[in-house]
């Protein structure tokens, strides 16, 4: 649910980050942020419980060129990783344009990861959202790890449609932008249909 500010000449999309718990989706935006000029950015939020350091809700405003005259500015959400914390997940997929699913690669994390995505459907489902229609993009985190499921199995199992997969390592910043990128250029077209 893209915004429109015609008095800034401002376009807001939402774009979020989705995986299981410990998968890299907080790591993936403090890389984006830690990498953005200051004045293209606004504040880094984080909330934590003290029932699990894994729980943070980032926000951040990006800015990335212009759409017939209007500044994008994308402001990228991760979701709180436990199941625990669904009705959190489903607040913060309300009005989005876009999703990456960070997935994890370590062999021993294929049943969360096919849990979280499962959840991932089911939420948008309930926000009135398909997957299939959706601005989305697969990430597979974690690649610099021994114990990794090689990329073709690991996206063939996880693939939901025919949208990008980019192997990543978000502590290094490997594969970070180029998710983004991915995810941008999609809500970007959706912008330019309507």
């Amino acid at each position: 649910m893209t915004f429109i500010n015609y008095a800034s000449r401002e376009i807001n999309c939402k774009i979020v980050y989705y995986g299981p718990g410990l998968c890299g989706k907080t790591t993936n935006l403090q890389h984006i942020y830690d990498s953005t000029a200051q004045e293209a950015k606004g504040k880094l939020i984080s909330l934590a419980t003290e029932t699990d350091r894994t729980l943070f809700f980032d926000f951040m405003p990006l800015e990335l060129g212009t759409v017939r005259g209007f500044k994008t500015r994308f402001h990228l959400y991760t979701v709180p990783g436990q199941v625990y914390y669904d009705a959190s997940r489903k607040l913060i997929l309300k009005g989005v344009d876009g999703v990456v699913f960070v997935a994890d690669s370590q062999e021993e994390r294929m049943d969360a990861n096919i849990e979280s995505l499962y959840n991932l459907e089911e939420n948008l489902s309930t926000q009135g959202y398909d997957l299939m229609k959706l601005p989305y993009v697969l990430q597979l985190n974690k690649r610099d790890l021994p114990n990794v499921i090689p990329m073709e199995d690991l996206a063939f199992e996880l693939r939901k449609k025919d949208e990008p997969v980019f192997e990543a390592v978000a502590s290094t910043g490997t594969g970070v932008f180029d998710t983004l990128k991915g995810v941008a250029k999609q809500v970007l077209t959706e912008l330019r249909k309507s």
